[in-house]
C-alpha cells in the first residue's frame, strides 16, 4: 500500500490536504512540516508520493527531491512562478489548486508508483558471480562428459530445474555433486 506525505511549512495546510485527500479514498496520507520528518516516513514504507511545498523549514524542494527512496514520487504545489521553474521529473501543481485536480493528480501518480514497484519486482535477481559458476561448471562437464554443445547443456541443466521445480543453481549444484560423487 501506497504512502502520501503531505510535507507543507506550515502544518495547517499539510492537514487541510491530508484531511481533503482522505475525504477522497487516500487511506494512508501522513501530514508534516519539515522535509527530514517526510524522509522518516518516506523511509518507513516501501512507496509513495511525497506532497511538498516549494521551500519548507529545513530544506529546498530540489534537495528533499534527491533524497527521496526509489520508489517515491514528488508532487511540488506551488505558485505559478515556482512551478514553471520545477525540475524535470517532478510533477507540480499550481496554488490554489482545484480538489478535482489534485484529487486526479495524486491517483495518477500513485498508479505510476505501484505499477513502477510491481514491475521492478517481477524482474529475475541477478545471479552472484559464485551462482554463475556453478552452472558455468555443471555446463563444462556436461558438454565434456555427454558431448553436448554449450547451448544444449544450458538447455538440458534449464529442464532438469523445471522438472524438477528448483533454479539453475541448485540443479547445478546437483549435477556437479552426483558427476564428481561417481569419480
Amino acid at each position: 500500500m501506497s504512502i502520501i506525505i503531505v510535507a507543507l511549512p506550515k502544518i495547517e495546510d499539510a492537514k487541510r490536504i491530508r484531511k481533503i485527500l482522505m475525504d477522497h479514498g487516500f487511506e494512508n496520507v501522513v501530514s508534516c512540516c519539515t522535509a527530514s520528518a517526510a524522509l522518516i516516513e518516506a523511509n518507513q514504507d516501501q512507496r509513495g508520493l511525497i506532497i511538498s511545498g516549494y521551500k519548507l523549514p529545513d530544506m529546498h524542494y530540489t534537495q528533499l527531491y534527491e533524497c527521496i527512496p526509489k520508489y517515491f514520487e514528488m508532487l511540488l504545489m506551488g505558485s505559478a512562478n515556482v512551478v514553471s521553474s520545477a525540475e524535470s521529473g517532478i510533477i507540480a501543481v499550481t496554488m490554489p489548486v482545484k480538489i478535482y485536480d489534485l484529487v486526479n493528480t495524486v491517483q495518477m501518480v500513485l498508479s505510476q508508483v505501484e505499477r513502477r514497484y510491481k514491475k521492478d519486482r517481477k524482474k529475475p535477481k541477478k545471479r552472484t558471480e559464485k551462482e554463475e559458476n556453478y552452472i558455468r561448471n555443471a555446463k563444462f562437464l556436461l558438454m565434456e562428459r555427454n558431448h553436448l554443445s554449450e547451448e544444449e547443456a544450458y538447455r538440458y541443466i534449464q529442464k532438469c530445474s523445471m522438472d524438477n521445480g528448483t533454479n539453475m543453481v541448485e540443479t547445478a549444484q546437483m549435477i556437479l555433486t552426483l558427476i564428481y560423487d561417481e569419480c
